[in-house]
Parts: C-alpha cells; structure tokens; sequence
C-alpha cells in the first residue's frame, strides 16, 4: 500500500515539474541522451528556436550550432566537458529552423543514474540576442569615442583616478604636453604644473572643486615634457558611476598661447592707442598754452628791452631789475620752446649728422654740466650711418638726458651714450614707421623707474624730482623732437638697475636733403634796422601785443599804423597808399592772418608778407609758405626779420607786408 502511494505521489510530481517546464517561455528547456539526441522540448525552446517537439525530438542538438562550430566540433566537446566536469556553460551563435541566428547563453548538465551511469543531459538555453547587440553597440560606441578621442589633436583628454593620477591619454595630450602614454599613464597629474602652482595647492584645488561642485574651469600655465611653458584653458569634470561613486576625473586641457599672445598684444595696442591719443590731447593743449604764453612774452621781453635802454646805465638798481626781469623772461621763452618740442610745433633745421662727432664735441661742455662726479663713456662703431637732425636741437636733448641721467645717480657714477643702427619692417607703436634708423642710447646706473613711471616719463610736466628742481619737461621735449622729426622715443627701465633712454633717429639719405646750419644768434645789443625809415601796417587784435610791436617799430625810427582787425587793416590800406610793411597777427577772430595776407595779394599782388609765429607749423588754414618770425621776438629779432626784407628787394617799393602770428 505505501509503495503504491510513492508511485503515484513520483507521477504527480513529475507531471508538476513537466507542466512546470512547459510553462517556462524565455528558456529552451530540454533533455539529451548521451549521445545528443533531443529526448524532451519544452514550450520556451519552441519558442525561440522555432520547431515543434515532433519536428525535433530525435534530431541530435547539433542541429542548433552554425556551420562553423559543427565543422569545429562544439556539439561534441560541449558533451565531452558536461560530462567529465560536470557541467558546461557558454555562449555563441545558434541557428533557427527559419535559418536566422541568435545569441544563446547555454549551460549543459549530465543526469546520472544513482549508480552514477551517464544517463543523458538537461539542457537550458537562452536567447541573448537584445543583450548581445547592445553590448556590441556599446563596444562599438566606445570604440569610436576612443577613436574620436585619441584622434583629436587639439585638446588634451585624459581621465584621472580619484586621488588625481592620469589613467588615459590621447594623442591630444601627448601633442601639446609631450609626453608618450607610457612615460605618463600613472603619474600624478600635477606633474604638468609649475613649481610655484604646486606650492599653492594648485592641483588639489582643483580636484577639491571638481569633487565639491561637479566642475573646475581656469587658466594658467602649465609645464610640458621639456620644460617650456604654455597657457592652458583646463576643464574638470567629476566622473560618478551609476551607484553615484565617484571613480575619477574627465580633463580637458587646451593651448591657448597665441590666443593669450593675441589678447595681450591688442590689450597693448590699445593702450598704445590710448597713451598716444592723451598724448596728442596734451600736445595740442600744451601747443596753445605756449602760443598764448609767447605772445605774452613778446609783450614782455619787448618792453623791457626798450625800458633798458631808455634807462641806461644809470641808476644801477633800475637796470638790474630789469635784467633780472629779461632773464626771467627769456627762461619763460626757453620753457615755451620746450612745450613746443612736446606738441611738434617748433622750428626745425635737420641736416645730415654725424653723431659720433656731434657727441665728442660737446663731451667736453656736458663734463662741465653734469660735475666731476659722473663718467662719461661712448661706444660708437666704426662707419654708423649719419642720422637726419636738428643737430642744434640734438645737443640739447642730449644735455636734458645726462642731467636726468646724474640726478637719477644722486651726483655720482657712469653714463654711457652709445648708437648703433636698426631696422624695423613694420610700424611699432608709439608712431615710429618702418624704416633705418640710428639707436642713440644714454645709459645709466641709477636708481631706475618702475614701470609705470616709465610709461609716464615723456608727459609734460611729469616729474619725481623735488620742488625747484625739474619742469618735467625735458624728456617731453626729446620725445617730441625725435617724434617730429620723423623717429621715437623708447624707454627702458627696472626699479634698482638703471635706465636706457633711446632716439631712434631717422638714418640721413639722399631722399633727405641736408639742411644748411643755421646761424647762432649773437649777443651782441639790439639795433635798430639800417636802411631807411619805413611806413609800416601793424594788426594784432591783442593790445599788448599790438602796443609792444609798435613801439619797437617806432624805436627803430619806422613810421607805424595800427588795426586791430583785418577787415580794418584793410581798410587803412585801401587810404594809405603810401603803406610799405604790413605786420599782422594770425590768430584773429573773423579774419586770420594768413586770410588777410591773401585779401592783400589780391589787391596788392606785389606785396610780400612774413609770418611771426611760435608753431614751426600753423594750424589748419595758415599759410606755411609765407617767410615766419618766431615768437617770442624782441627788437633784435623784429629788426633781423625787417632787415631780411629789405635785403631781399621785396620792400623796394610801398607794399611789402609782414605777418605775424
């Protein structure tokens, strides 16, 4: 009785476990015999495998397996294994009824009797193929990220570990940093930082960041393989697997060198720009200051002249005062030129020099200038090219740069003026054209300047030197005469080592005509002009101006006229025929000089008019051919100019004009 209730509980056991087989759809469920025959199928094989189990049972199982692993004897060493190991399991491509092939995982069981005889095989089978294609598509989506990545030569992409060592590298990285995988993969990345940087904390911050908020951007340098430096745009990013774990870090890296290069040359470009245009502002400003200021020493110097002599040498006290009133004056004067040599503006005689001989021969006269104290050497080389200069107004700039240059030393020490020659393809900031030039440097020892009192040295007025002891014009006065006569100024200086202030002169050429010396005035007392006396028009539409000329005029025994207009000038012309010179100012409201000089050319065709003007140029709408006085005059230089004219036939008959600015 109880062996019967086994029997029948085994069969309804097996019939649960066969019902349960059956059910299962997503595994190809079935049994082997020893030799591979298929003994049982479930519905999951036909399923996906896509035969009944009348189509299939008795067939042997390699039917599943692709020609290749037939032909290579998988069937039977999958068999083999099961059975010596005691199971078996893998994965490949297996073959539907329809032909179609999908990817199996497979695991292979031996069932044994209980005396341990090989009995058959249990087979499950699954179909993978949805795995297997995403894999693929992964592979190949990482292969051609790999590809894209390593093939990139621009940027740097490389991966770190957490702790900041460099676990990949592209062939980006190995391009702009140097070096090769295998010298780097493993290293720390602050390896490709500075000295300075690592001593910061660079590096770390950066991590710290990354791991904080999820991304690190700067600038800065970094270091490549052979030690150079370049400027790196960095980018951080952390790396999270799915868990949120952090596993490292995503770096990119570029060379932005010439793009900082080109940002650093347009940020001084513009302040190249910048200073030039302030520059200009003052020297126009400056320019009209000192014309104002001549004309007022015209005024000045003028009435003291004529006050000396009406004063004579008696009493004493009277004449020192006003010599010590000249003096002051013509340093006034003096201080006008140098605002004119700041704004271009003055009277220049250029001419082929030498700059060699010019130095040796007022060495002598600035040893005297500058004290015992201070050295003078010069390094000129064998055949230097002359330059094109006022060679008056070069020695000048000479001795403002040797004072700058003992003051700079406290008295005491060593200044070399040395000149070589340069050329310059393309035009420099600063206004300086392409061209030969000749470098003639005054080099010192002293205390030097930092860089922005370097960039201000040349502006008017600008000193360091205490009260009473600079206008701060001197080096504004060099930079302006080398500036208009065609070259620039160049200042090199460091805090404690010194200064090297340069000319760059224009080289003398056949292109530019030398001009004749011109003749140093002498200091001999005024006279009055020979010949005899003149019917004179005087214009100014300023009364100090106006009564000082005509009482210089009157001094030297001319007969004078007076408007303060040039429509009245014109006027008195028109009813004094008799009218020989006419001396008038330029900068008069309604009608200017040079367009009252060119109403009496149309008039008076044979009248020749002369400019008095403190501009070596005159504004917009002056005429520049016209023969120029420059102010400030006193009576030696009216009567010098009157004398010109009478010399040169042009006041031979009524007519002859002068104008003055």
């Amino acid at each position: 009785m109880e062996r019967t209730e086994r029997a029948t509980a085994s069969a309804s056991d097996e019939g649960r476990y066969r019902l349960l087989v059956d059910a299962i759809t997503d595994y190809a469920i079935y049994m082997l015999d020893p030799d591979g025959i298929i003994t049982s199928w479930n519905a999951g094989a036909q399923r996906f495998k896509g035969y009944t189990a009348d189509e299939i049972l008795g067939s042997h199982f390699s039917r599943f397996f692709v020609p290749a692993d037939r032909d290579a004897g998988l069937p039977q060493r999958a068999l083999r294994i099961a059975a010596a190991e005691g199971r078996f399991e893998t994965e490949g491509w297996r073959v539907r009824k329809d032909g179609g092939q999908f990817w199996a995982h497979v695991v292979l069981d031996p069932i044994r009797h209980a005396d341990g005889t090989l009995i058959g095989y249990a087979k499950i089978t699954r179909d993978l193929t949805e795995r297997k294609q995403a894999q693929e598509d992964l592979q190949r989506s990482e292969k051609q990220f790999r590809l894209l990545v390593n093939g990139v030569s621009d940027y740097a992409i490389y991966m770190l570990d957490p702790e900041g060592r460099v676990t990949n590298w592209n062939f980006g990285a190995e391009r702009i940093k140097g070096y090769s995988r295998d010298e780097i993969v493993g290293e720390h990345f602050s390896r490709f930082f500075s000295p300075e940087d690592r001593e910061r904390g660079e590096p770390q911050r950066g991590l710290t960041t990354a791991l904080r908020d999820g991304r690190f951007e700067t600038e800065g340098w970094r270091i490549r393989k052979d030690g150079s430096r370049f400027w790196a745009s960095v980018v951080v990013d952390r790396v999270d697997d799915e868990a949120g774990r952090v596993i490292g870090f995503a770096k990119i890296t570029r060379d932005v060198t010439e793009r900082k290069e080109a940002q650093e040359a347009l940020a001084k470009a513009n302040e190249a720009l910048a200073q030039s245009q302030k520059m200009e502002a003052i020297g126009q400003l400056t320019g009209g200051i000192a014309h104002d200021f001549n004309n007022l020493l015209t005024a000045v110097i003028g009435s003291l002249e004529m006050a000396r002599k009406r004063v004579g040498i008696d009493p004493p006290a009277v004449q020192s005062l006003i010599d010590n009133a000249l003096e002051g004056a013509r340093r006034g004067a003096s201080l006008t030129q140098r605002m004119l040599a700041f704004a271009r503006r003055q009277d220049l005689a250029p001419r082929t020099v030498d700059l060699a001989e010019l130095v040796a021969g007022i060495t002598a006269f600035l040893e005297r200038s500058i004290g015992p104290e201070v050295r003078i050497e010069t390094r000129f080389p064998a055949g230097l090219a002359p330059a094109h200069i006022d060679p008056n107004q070069l020695e000048t700039a000479l001795l403002n740069l040797m004072v700058n240059a003992r003051d700079a030393m406290d008295g005491s020490g060593v200044v070399v003026i040395e000149a070589d020659e340069a050329a310059i393809d393309t035009a420099r900031p600063g206004g300086l054209a392409a061209g030969r030039y000749v470098r003639l440097a005054v080099i010192d020892t002293g205390e030097g300047m930092d860089p922005e009192t370097a960039k201000r040295a040349a502006e008017p007025f600008f000193t360091t030197k205490g009260v009473g002891k600079g206008t701060g014009l001197g080096l504004s006065m060099v930079h302006g005469l080398v500036s208009q006569s065609g070259g620039g100024l160049q200042i090199h200086s460091r805090k404690g080592e010194g200064t090297r202030v340069e000319l760059w002169l224009p080289v003398a050429t056949a292109a530019l005509a030398p001009a004749p010396a011109p003749a140093r005035e002498p200091d001999a007392a005024v006279a009055p002009a020979e010949g005899r006396p003149l019917a004179i028009l005087a214009v100014d539409d300023d009364g100090l101006v106006l009564m000082n000329t005509v009482a210089m005029l009157e001094d030297m025994g001319h007969r004078v006229f007076e408007a303060t207009s040039g429509m009245e000038a014109l006027d008195i012309l028109r009813s004094e025929a008799n009218i020989e010179l006419v001396i008038t100012d330029h900068a008069m409201p309604r009608m200017t000089g040079s367009q009252l000089a060119e109403a009496i050319r149309g008039e008076w065709p044979g009248l020749p008019i002369i400019l008095a003007t403190g501009y070596a140029e005159l504004p917009p709408g002056g005429d520049n051919s016209l023969p120029k006085l420059s102010k400030p005059f006193g009576e030696y230089e009216l009567a010098k100019a009157i004398t010109a004219i009478l010399d040169s036939g042009k006041a031979a008959s009524p007519g002859a004009a002068i104008a003055g600015s």
